[in-house]
C-alpha cells in the first residue's frame, strides 16, 4: 500500500495541470481564480473529459475557490474515466484503493488501474502489478505481477525495474535468473540518485556476490544495450 501512495503523490505533481487565468492576479484577489473555476465547471458539465478530470483533481487536492471534497472528486473522475480518459481512470483507481470519497474496494481499484494500464500508463501498470503481487482485489499471481511490472519497467520506471529484479532473484513468476536480476537492479539504480538509489544499488551489489565474473559482465552488457519502449506493451 505505501508504494502506491507514493506514486499517487508523484502522479499529482506530474499530471495535475493548473487551470489558466485570463490575466495576472494581485495578491489576495481570488476573483480571477473563481472565474476560472466557473469556466472549468462549465466545460466539465459539457462532457469534456479533460476538464472533468481537472475538476476532479481540484476537488481532491482542494483549491482556494474549491474546498476539498473527495466525493465530488470521485464524481468527476468517474465521468472522465467512463469516457476512457486514462489519467482519470488511474485517479479513480487510487480513490478506490485508498477509500477516499468511496468505500475502499480493491476490486474496483484493480478495474480502473487495469483500464489505464492497458492504455500504457506506467503508474497504473506499476499499481496493477502491486495488486497482483499482494493479492488485493485479485488472486495473488506472480506471473501477472511480473507482466505489469515489466510493462512499466520497459518505460524506464525504476520501482518496477527493482521489483523485476526481485522476481528474477527469487524465481517468482519467472525462472530464477541472476543475470536478469542484476540487469534490472542496475537499470533502476542508474536512473536514481541519493537515498532512492540505495535500494536497487544494494540489491545489485548483493546479487553480484552470488555471480561469476562472466555472469556479471553479461548482465552489464545487457544493461548497456537496453532501450526503453513506449507504452510498455
Amino acid at each position: 500500500m505505501p508504494a502506491r501512495m507514493i506514486l499517487f503523490l508523484i502522479s499529482g505533481m506530474l499530471f495535475l495541470p493548473v487551470f489558466p487565468q485570463d490575466g495576472p492576479s494581485t495578491p489576495g484577489d481570488t476573483s480571477e481564480v473563481s472565474d476560472d473555476i466557473v469556466g472549468l465547471m462549465k466545460r466539465a458539465e459539457q462532457g469534456d473529459a479533460f476538464f472533468q478530470h481537472l475538476l476532479g483533481s481540484n476537488y481532491e487536492i482542494g483549491r482556494e475557490a474549491v474546498p476539498r471534497d473527495y466525493q465530488e472528486a470521485v464524481r468527476w473522475y468517474r465521468a472522465a474515466a467512463e469516457q476512457g480518459y486514462m489519467l482519470a481512470q488511474f485517479d479513480l483507481g487510487q480513490m478506490y484503493d485508498e477509500g477516499q470519497g468511496v468505500p475502499q474496494n480493491y476490486k474496483e481499484a484493480v478495474r480502473w488501474y487495469r483500464a489505464a494500464a492497458e492504455q500504457g500508463f506506467m503508474l497504473a501498470q506499476f499499481n496493477l502489478g502491486q495488486m497482483y503481487d499482494e493479492g488485493q482485489g485479485v488472486p495473488q499471481n506472480y506471473k501477472e505481477a511480473v507482466r505489469w511490472h515489466q510493462a512499466a519497467a520497459e518505460q524506464r520506471h525504476p520501482p518496477s525495474q527493482n521489483n523485476l529484479g526481485n522476481y528474477y532473484l527469487r524465481g517468482q513468476g519467472v525462472p530464477q535468473d541472476y543475470i536478469q536480476a542484476h540487469m534490472w537492479y542496475n537499470l533502476a539504480a542508474s536512473d536514481l540518485t541519493g537515498d532512492d538509489r540505495e535500494l536497487p544499488a544494494n540489491n545489485r551489489d548483493s546479487i553480484a556476490e552470488k555471480m561469476t565474473a562472466e555472469q556479471i559482465a553479461e548482465a552489464q552488457r545487457l544493461a548497456r544495450e537496453w532501450k526503453p519502449k513506449s507504452g510498455g506493451q
